[in-house]
């Protein structure tokens, strides 16, 4: 049985961290302004190409953003939403979880669900963790807070429903892994670590590969991206062509993470129930 009414779920997101990829680790980084300026390319640069990109296509999406950086960046936080791309949580500071007390943890929590609250009108609806790490209390918080799905864990290659603290809940599970992500191929910066430069042909070669195995076996892709990485133009130009490969395939569905999630829950919540038989 097809996971959407609308074909195979590709979902293609971006994670606009702008500088807090790099404050959060350290803020002392914050005076160093060559530094900075890997991060302000995302909201200066590279934003604009993909929404533009996206709106070649007709493609709604999922922009992840940390509170701090919605704040900051308000009239391209509107355009984002202008456009008719979901607005998701992604922390406040992008602050490592494991690094933060519980208080501290609520605290980033809530001051994100307030800032996407204020200038989308909408409480989010998806959470990515910043750093793909969780604490005790975060799935129990996202169930606290009504999230739909989350983004994070890296177990499988189709969604599923997450049971929490014993208890099943409605709490939507899109999987992904580092392959599938841009960062490991092309994040590179003197202060971070796992620096790497590979050329955009292999980006491309991975997720097309990808796409044909997950594509044929009916499952999802979920793909995360930064726009201060895939922004760039040679990089831009490779993940239009992975469009073009994808949209060259029948029955496949780019489209938002809420909207996707709403189609298949029903799917999921049947499977569970039949499970239980």
């Amino acid at each position: 049985m097809p996971l959407t009414s609308k074909g195979f779920p590709l979902f293609l997101t971006f994670d606009l961290d702008a500088e807090t990829m790099w404050t959060a680790r350290d803020p002392a980084y914050a005076n160093r302004p060559i530094l900075m300026s890997q991060g302000a390319y995302g909201w200066k640069v590279g934003t604009g190409r993909i929404l533009d990109l996206l709106d070649r296509y007709g493609i709604k999406s999922t922009f992840f953003v940390p509170g701090l950086v919605i704040d900051q960046r308000e009239a391209l936080i509107e355009e984002i939403l202008r456009r008719g791309h979901e607005l998701a949580h992604h922390s406040y500071s992008h602050a490592w979880i494991l690094s933060l007390t519980p208080e501290q943890e609520r605290e980033e929590m809530e001051r994100g669900w307030q800032s996407i609250k204020r200038v989308s009108g909408r409480a989010p609806r998806g959470w990515r963790s910043p750093a793909a790490e969780i604490s005790p209390i975060t799935m129990p918080m996202l169930v606290e807070y009504g999230f739909d799905y989350s983004s994070n864990f890296f177990d499988d290659d189709s969604p599923y429903l997450h049971t929490v603290e014993g208890r099943e809940t409605r709490l939507v599970e899109l999987p992904f892994r580092w392959v599938l992500d841009d960062a490991p191929f092309f994040q590179y910066s003197i202060v971070l670590p796992g620096r790497t430069m590979q050329a955009p042909s292999a980006l491309l070669e991975a997720w097309k590969s990808e796409f044909d195995v997950l594509h044929a076996e009916d499952r999802m892709m979920m793909v995360g991206m930064h726009p201060q990485i895939i922004g760039q133009p040679s990089r831009l130009k490779v993940l239009e062509a992975f469009i073009q490969y994808a949209l060259g395939h029948s029955g496949v569905w780019i489209g938002r993470c809420d909207e996707m999630v709403e189609d298949m829950r029903p799917g999921l919540e049947r499977a569970r129930a039949e499970a239980r038989r």
